[in-house]
């Protein structure tokens, strides 16, 4: 006897067996298989007829319960006697299925009652949000002595410390330097007039520090790009002899 069903009434192939298992007054624990299995079928086949869009999901369910079908068919040997029930892995998957939609509908009675319940704002009077406890300072020192103070204050302190980087703690500042190369240009342009040669380690020597070192280069450079001095060197690693061509 084919089985009528309606489709929309199964949200999936777990509601449909938890349909047809109520339907058929057994228990989950104990699922008879091979009648649950031809019912399930039967509404496949109604399903094949009205709506090919839903199959997927119920066919694989179909292909799972006719391989359990099969199992439970064949005969046992003797050493697998104690084997674990096929269904087991359906069972609870049919459990956990049911209690899902348990909650969904509980969760779905709680929203339309909740459509019908009306909320106050609370009014509570500015002279009790305002009101606050009094201390009881007595309580509160309670106990307190100057050692436990001092127990205190050595605790903080500690804390304090812990927080110190040892290594960025040992740190200095860092002084920017302004060195302007158009200041230094015309600085060593001047002492260029006034000292017609001068050795080019000697010059370096007099800088303060290394921005200057590298400013002072670059004005040398400076120079010797526009022809207003000259360097000469002997051999490699000799000290360079620069000789001015400006007019004091």
């Amino acid at each position: 006897m084919e089985l009528k069903v309606k489709l929309e009434k199964f949200e999936g192939p777990l509601d449909l067996l938890l349909h047809l298992l109520e339907k058929n007054k057994v228990e989950i624990y104990d699922i008879p298989i091979v009648e649950i299995t031809n019912q399930y079928m039967d509404y496949i086949h109604e399903m094949n007829r009205q709506d090919l869009n839903l199959m997927s999901e119920f066919m694989v369910m179909a292909a799972t319960l006719l391989h359990i079908k099969s199992k439970m068919l064949l005969p046992k040997k003797e050493e697998e006697q104690e084997e674990e029930d096929p269904r087991a892995e359906l069972v609870q998957q049919l459990l956990e299925y049911k209690l899902y939609k348990s909650i969904s509908f509980q969760l779905k009675d709680r929203q339309a009652d909740a459509d019908k319940v009306m909320y106050k704002e609370p009014t509570i009077p500015k002279e009790v949000a305002a009101y606050e406890p009094p201390i009881d300072t007595e309580s509160l020192l309670e106990g307190l002595t100057l050692q436990k103070l001092h127990e205190v204050f050595e605790a903080m302190l500690k804390r304090q410390t812990e927080k110190i980087d040892p290594v960025r703690s040992k740190f200095g500042k860092i002084e920017k330097e302004e060195v302007s190369l158009e200041e230094k240009t015309a600085v060593l342009e001047r002492y260029a007039a006034n000292h017609k040669k001068f050795s080019f380690r000697g010059l370096f020597k007099r800088q303060p520090g290394r921005v200057q070192i590298v400013v002072t280069f670059l004005a040398v450079l400076e120079l010797m790009k526009t022809g207003k001095i000259e360097i000469m060197q002997d051999h490699a690693f000799d000290d360079i002899r620069i000789t001015s061509k400006i007019a004091a």
